[in-house]
């Protein structure tokens, strides 16, 4: 059976994503400023592997929901 995550897990989690979309939006930036086809498109690239990290984290979390207890430990 899965362990449900520790607090501390899901604050790395939760920080992880936050990092994923600042890279999505970073990359968004530099496609829009780039005059070169080839860097936007590599931003471009790298947004849609930073979306899948994000949907992968996204998932751990809602999985965790399913499986955290919903009364307190004892």
């Amino acid at each position: 059976m899965i362990q449900p995550m520790t607090a501390k897990e899901l604050e790395y989690v939760a920080d992880s994503m936050s990092n994923e979309d600042l890279l999505m939006k970073q990359n968004a930036q530099v496609a829009a400023m780039a005059t070169n086809q080839a860097l936007r498109s590599l931003c471009s690239q790298m947004i849609q592997t930073h979306q899948q990290h994000y949907d992968s984290l996204l998932h751990a979390i809602s999985h965790h929901q399913q499986t955290a207890p919903t009364q307190p430990q004892q």
